[in-house]
């Protein structure tokens, strides 16, 4: 059956079928295979895009400006709107939806985007909230799928970390829809919820996914892709020690690798990372908890296994298939 995204929201890849995650990887590989030759697009063309950000960003914003800008659309950056002070989300909404083809959100609370998407009557794009990250999934099975010799769905792939997070939890929906063997390698207090667990169990009961969640290193056994996130979200701050305490077992480090016993293991990680002590956090972190590193060692950041970088390209390609596939000139 032809997939067909037009006209749709992007609020959590739950909203995503099977075949649907497939078809935007694949627009993904040919739209970047069209950039890498210098073909210039306009599959975008006449359209215009609102970013809405409440948060900070680097790898979000930048991605969505270049990749609309690739195929011929106006970008709008929003950070000072009305919404919220003076003028609620829904009115919000409304009127942006008159302005725009698409809008895309980077905030905190997940019903903000929701509420966006139910007003604004055009597609409405999650570019983070504190429960889901799902535009940063799509470049990571992208890169996988450039990186490991297999299909998605004969990788295993291991979480280590706060796995309860956005990204643990968007990542575990991600490997269950394509079936992947998933391993959420965190502290129990640190486990997605049962909710959310049980839900996706029925998805990979589907698609053959395995989903497993252990307190256990030696888990990473034959992984194919170690992945890992900050142990304190935006938000949390006054969380660090609480948080270094129950994850520095689970740190990234060089004997994790060698504990997988794959010598081509990959690194990856959403970015950006704690792995040395050249930001105002990571000299922070050293003063406080003697650390010069958190979730990741700068050994396997910068080591052969690390595709960080990569990863982070693959967010303008994604990116600019949600875009292309949902408001774009298919």
């Amino acid at each position: 059956m032809p997939v067909n995204l037009k006209g749709r929201h992007l609020i959590t890849l739950k909203d995503l079928k099977p075949e649907e995650i497939k078809y935007l990887l694949h627009l993904s590989v040919d739209l970047k295979a069209r950039k890498l030759t210098g073909i210039k697009g306009n599959l975008l063309e006449h359209k215009n895009v609102c970013l809405l950000f409440e948060k900070t960003s680097t790898r979000t914003r930048c991605a969505f400006e270049v990749a609309a800008c690739d195929e011929g659309a106006n970008v709008t950056f929003l950070t000072n709107s009305q919404m919220g002070k003076k003028e609620s989300v829904e009115d919000t909404a409304k009127v942006l939806g008159r302005y725009y083809d698409g809008i895309e959100f980077r905030g905190y609370s997940q019903e903000t985007v929701e509420t966006l998407a139910k007003h604004a009557g055009v597609p409405v794009w999650n570019g983070l909230t504190d429960m889901y990250h799902p535009t940063q999934i799509l470049a990571d099975f992208l890169t996988i799928m450039e990186q490991v010799d297999k299909p998605l769905n004969k990788v295993k792939f291991v979480y280590a970390g706060d796995a309860r997070n956005n990204m643990g939890n968007s990542l575990l929906i991600g490997a269950a829809l394509v079936g992947m063997h998933f391993v959420a390698l965190a502290p129990k207090e640190l486990w997605p919820t049962k909710e959310l667990v049980d839900e996706m169990q029925v998805v990979a009961d589907y698609t053959g996914a395995v989903l497993e969640f252990s307190e256990d290193l030696d888990s990473v056994e034959n992984a194919d892709v170690i992945y890992t996130d900050v142990w304190v979200s935006m938000g949390e701050e006054d969380l660090f020690e609480e948080r270094i305490k129950l994850l520095k077992p689970f740190q990234v480090n060089m004997d994790m690798l060698r504990r997988t016993k794959n010598s081509n293991v990959i690194f990856m990680h959403c970015l950006p990372a704690f792995h040395d002590t050249m930001t105002e956090v990571g000299r922070e972190i050293e003063e406080k908890f003697g650390l010069t590193a958190m979730e990741v060692t700068d050994e396997v950041f910068r080591s052969k296994h690390s595709v960080v970088f990569e990863e982070a390209e693959n967010r303008m390609h994604t990116i600019k298939a949600i875009m292309v596939a949902t408001i774009g000139n298919l």
